[in-house]
């Protein structure tokens, strides 16, 4: 019974402090009445629905946290998933993956498929390559960045303007904004070598903020904040999806259609983030992966046993961007216009969230984060009937971020390590001859 009334007596105080903080924020909002006055409108509703939320999500963790076993079972289930199905996890992904255009079509029809293979699919694998590529700094080098957005606005840069600029195709700006955004790694890894932690986290959301700036006010080149639009899509062997002599249906002699293009992007970005998979599982399998893990744990311990550290993270920098400015440069090609405004502080916090949620380490966990993540905004947009209990004016996407600040907090009272840990050794001496092999363990990368 003792236990059932602390519960309550914390929920109540957070709650009691959500109210305090929701006062001045939520509670009261400015807008122009009918004359273009600005008046004040009071949405108490609103902060009474936000309370009772926060005492009911506080009372369900308490008492979640009360009834947890303990001893070797919480262990177990600190460790994450060993259920047969979490083993075959990627290979299901992976085919849904593949498969989804092919359901799109058939459950929404043509003009349907088109939002949820672009708009929904295309965009959470946006989200997966830049959180495995992030992924590479954080969770396996213990680098934390906070400026990941500027290496992915470098690339999407470059792509449009060696695109429309130059001329040059798609596929050969593809590789050179990964090269050019990883030697921006380079260059933002060199003056940062001394500083960990916080530092290193200001310094280079710093560099991210400088990049913005130089944006906006390097208008002949970038065009300010008008941006840079009209970027030519990308091929397929010179035939392009729109509707002429030369695309795609002509040639095959198919009949024209817009989900031409939509599969092609979607499969597009589904190589991508496959390339980047496969491309960090080979890397924690090499010395400089196992040196990244090892600097992650301790630095100092890395120094003694002789590792060279400014080379780990140059290269873990490097890494990391390249597969950000990979992403970049899909991105100019997919929506056909870039600006300043798609690359601020909210994007690298958002893919932040992505590789904590996930589990630092996890590409697999980072998956399912990055899907959650994107699906959880397409669902508030659909929340509209909201409008009728807190007024016209309430709109559900501004509070996403919301939502995800307190997911991440409920991932690191019941999950600290996020979805799937994978914080074991990526490689393990074989056992000596006499002894028991330890038990194994899931594959490192999944």
């Amino acid at each position: 019974m003792s236990g059932v009334r602390d519960a309550l007596k914390n929920a109540a105080l957070t709650a009691l402090v959500t109210l305090g903080l929701a006062f001045p924020i939520v509670a009261y909002r400015t807008e122009p009445d009918a004359f273009n006055r600005l008046v004040l409108n009071e949405r108490w509703a609103l902060v009474a629905a936000i309370c009772a939320a926060t005492f009911a999500l506080r009372l369900a963790i308490s008492l979640y946290g009360r009834a947890l076993p303990r001893g070797p079972a919480q262990e177990a289930l600190e460790k994450g998933p060993q259920s047969p199905l979490s083993q075959h996890l990627p290979r299901i992904g992976l085919a849904l993956l593949i498969a989804y255009p092919f359901l799109a079509v058939t459950l929404t029809g043509t003009a349907g498929s088109i939002k949820w293979i672009e708009t929904f699919g295309a965009q959470i694998l946006l989200y997966i390559l830049l959180g495995w590529g992030l992924n590479i700094i954080v969770g396996l080098a213990g680098l934390l960045d906070l400026g990941y957005v500027a290496f992915y606005a470098v690339g999407a840069y470059t792509t449009a303007l060696l695109t429309k600029t130059l001329g040059v195709s798609f596929w050969l700006a593809l590789p050179a904004a990964g090269l050019l955004a990883a030697c921006w790694g380079l260059l933002v890894g060199l003056p940062v070598l001394r500083l960990r932690g916080d530092y290193l986290a200001i310094v280079t959301l710093a560099f991210a903020e400088i990049l913005r700036l130089v944006l906006i006010n390097w208008v002949p080149v970038t065009g300010g904040y008008a941006g840079i639009s009209s970027i030519p899509k990308p091929t397929l062997f010179g035939l392009t999806f729109t509707p002429g002599p030369d695309s795609l249906a002509s040639v095959l002699g198919l009949p024209p259609s817009p989900l031409y293009r939509i599969f092609f992007l979607f499969y597009l970005a589904l190589g991508l983030a496959l390339l980047a998979y496969w491309v960090t599982v080979r890397l924690r399998k090499l010395p400089v992966g196992r040196a990244w893990e090892a600097m992650r744990e301790d630095e100092i311990a890395c120094r003694s046993l002789g590792i060279n550290t400014v080379s780990s993270k140059l290269s873990a920098m490097a890494a990391g961007a390249f597969f950000g400015g990979i992403a970049g440069s899909f991105f100019a090609a997919q929506q056909g216009f870039i600006s300043p405004k798609s690359f601020e502080f909210n994007e690298s916090a958002l893919i932040l969230i992505i590789v904590v949620l996930g589990g630092m380490g996890s590409n697999i966990g980072i998956a399912i984060a990055a899907t959650a993540v994107v699906a959880s905004t397409e669902l508030l947009r659909e929340l509209t009937f909201l409008k009728a209990v807190f007024g016209d004016d309430f709109e559900p996407t501004q509070y996403r971020m919301l939502l995800f600040g307190l997911a991440l907090v409920l991932i690191m009272i019941v999950r600290p390590k996020g979805l799937i840990s994978t914080r074991e050794p990526s490689l393990r001496l074989p056992p000596k001859p006499g002894r028991v092999a330890p038990p194994s363990i899931a594959t490192a990368g999944e």
